[in-house]
């Protein structure tokens, strides 16, 4: 398998980096964050205008036709410079939801609006009491007519305090965490029943409590058949813990980076950190998990666009297994390295760890996959 970037590829990479480069200092994301938004709609603008936010539609749709290689080089430049905005609210995952359940009519519809960079999306699943289960959706929707009548909390949505839409997981039919029975709406944030809380995450991104208080939805916006959501979820879902995994990846090598730097400028005893063998093994051990983390993001980048199911279940799983073990060694040993500095709030190792602490419980912790993973079986067959 060739895991070399393609020409295109390189230059989508390059005007990414670029781009972070000129806009996206940490003392420019500080003021970022502390926008009404909680990110900059001057960078998003410029990630409509560089095809960032069309790069996983169709071109039919108007997108760009890119594949989840695209989204892993995009993401893992956002995971370098701990972007702030809704790429994976709005891309990785209203997108995907719309590429893997919408009807053409809905994404004509949306799809050139969230490419131009003018309206953002939230996914609005999680419930107090679900946890890790994606299948546990307590909210109800009854149909009254052509419409559909939605009640119920969401909790912890990203960027769902911010969203102009929603897309909202509801039980249609079944008892709670069947798979069958759920249904997807798209709801206009601002619709009479909704309500939201906003909050900033430990990470410094946003969140949301949302609640929908017989909330109407009409027919043209219910995505795909009621009651057929489930496998489109756990898709999106996937995808975006490949998309995860490659932010953690260049979370972790920016901060590598940054402790490598560090060792060499620091001075004990009248000579560069770097100069002690101990420092310096603690340095490659880092890389190693770095590399260790890699390996598994591309595995599951390559086995989310073209791997069978049980296969693609194994590989997302044992990604973030990886991406959970590998985030926490590298966070810790670069606040270690850096002694009291790296405790501070005004310095940029400390945020990396906590974006990789958050990335790890995301769609499950690694605990969790473990488990999922030894329940698949491992990656080697028993069989034979």
């Amino acid at each position: 398998m060739d895991f070399d970037l393609t020409e295109e590829q390189t230059l989508l990479k390059d005007n990414v980096d670029r781009l972070l480069a000129d806009h996206y200092s940490y003392l420019q994301r500080a003021t970022y964050g502390k926008a009404a938004e909680g990110w900059s709609k001057e960078v998003w603008a410029q990630f409509a205008k560089l095809g960032l936010l069309g790069l996983p539609f169709e071109a039919g749709d108007g997108g760009f036709g890119g594949s989840a290689v695209e989204t892993m080089i995009v993401m893992e430049a956002l995971g370098r410079k701990l972007v702030l905005e809704p790429y994976l609210a709005t891309i990785v995952l209203g997108g995907g939801l719309l590429r893997h359940a919408a009807d053409a009519e809905q994404r004509a519809r949306l799809v050139p609006e969230i490419v131009a960079g003018t309206t953002t999306l939230a996914f609005a699943h999680s419930e107090r009491q679900s946890r890790y289960e994606l299948a546990d959706v307590a909210t109800k929707a009854r149909q009254d007519g052509q419409d559909w009548i939605i009640s119920g909390d969401k909790t912890l949505v990203l960027h769902g305090d911010t969203a102009d839409k929603l897309i909202v997981s509801a039980r249609v039919a079944g008892e709670s965490r069947s798979r069958d029975g759920i249904g997807l709406f798209l709801v206009d944030a601002n619709a009479p029943g909704v309500s939201r809380r906003g909050y900033p995450t430990h990470d410094g991104l946003r969140a949301a409590e949302i609640s929908l208080a017989d909330v109407r939805v009409a027919k043209a916006d219910v995505l795909g058949t009621p009651g057929n959501a489930f496998p489109a979820i756990v898709r999106v879902v996937e995808e975006a813990i490949a998309a995860l995994c490659a932010e953690a990846v260049g979370a972790m090598s920016a901060v590598h980076e940054l402790t490598v730097d560090y060792l060499k400028t620091r001075k004990q005893f009248g000579v560069p950190l770097s100069s002690f063998q101990t420092l310096q093994h603690r340095a490659v051990d880092m890389f190693v998990s770095i590399e260790q983390a890699r390996s598994m993001t591309l595995l599951a980048t390559m086995m989310v666009q073209e791997g069978a199911p049980a296969e693609r279940e194994k590989a997302i799983a044992g990604a973030k297994v990886q991406i959970g073990k590998s985030g926490k060694h590298v966070g810790q040993e670069a606040t270690q390295l850096h002694g009291g500095i790296g405790m501070t709030m005004e310095y940029e190792a400390g945020s990396y760890f906590k974006r990789l602490t958050m990335i790890n419980v995301m769609f499950g912790d690694a605990e969790h996959h473990l488990r999922r993973l030894t329940r698949a079986g491992g990656f080697v067959s028993r069989e034979g």
